[in-house]
């Protein structure tokens, strides 16, 4: 069985990696050109057509058929247009299924503001740092159920065009490894913590030397 010691320093740790996986998710797109919630691969190579198409939380990115690769001026909340080949017909990604996006930023600021309470020498830190971590983890929830939603609708979207195969991008699974990851830290940090420090140990429910009647005797 791990020690008090070890179970504290692991859920720091795994607020760390967290934090660490919540920034490259929250950067992103276009920054990080590889980190992205959905992909849409189109199967052709002409030069002048997307080949591929990422969507991350500030900017849509795509791929031509000879290697370019190009990102649209997005921002928060942006909208994109997808076409078929002969452009006649196409579908919108508005605005309203990316912008819940901003919640991975939210989420990655709680995970650090979880990880200096964690790390804070005092006596309430390991108390703020689990219901810092606790708060972290349901907007780390949301903004998995937001990426969910996104990928179903422009999965829906790209099949009515006949004309791509979507699948959930790395920072997908980023997210939902976030979210395991401070949940973890929410129990152990607690825990660890206070076993280590001896909080367990109660004097009000220990028995006196002596016994009740202890307290009849003269002095």
């Amino acid at each position: 069985m791990p020690s008090p010691r070890s179970l504290y320093t692991a859920g720091i740790v795994c607020l760390g990696l967290a934090l660490v996986l919540g920034l490259v998710t929250s950067i992103s797109l276009p920054t990080f050109s590889g980190i992205d919630f959905v992909r849409v691969n189109f199967p052709n190579s002409l030069a002048n057509f997307m080949s591929q198409l990422r969507f991350g939380i500030w900017a849509p990115c795509f791929t031509t058929g000879d290697g370019n690769h190009s990102c649209v001026v997005g921002g928060h909340g942006y909208a994109f247009v997808i076409s078929t080949f002969d452009l006649k017909k196409s579908v919108v990604i508005g605005s309203s299924w990316t912008r819940g996006l901003a919640i991975h930023p939210v989420a990655t600021v709680f995970t650090a503001i979880a990880l200096g309470f964690a790390c804070l020498k005092h006596e309430h830190g390991p108390l703020l740092a689990t219901l810092t971590s606790f708060v972290a983890a349901f907007l780390f929830l949301l903004a998995f159920i937001v990426d969910i939603a996104l990928f179903a609708f422009v999965k829906q979207q790209v099949d009515t065009l006949h004309n791509g195969n979507t699948v959930p991008g790395p920072a997908f699974w980023l997210t939902f490894v976030s979210l395991i990851l401070v949940l973890l830290s929410g129990c152990t940090v607690c825990f660890g913590r206070r076993k280590d420090s001896g909080a367990s140990d109660y004097p009000s429910f220990s028995a006196p030397t002596g016994g009740i009647l202890s307290r009849f005797r003269k002095s």
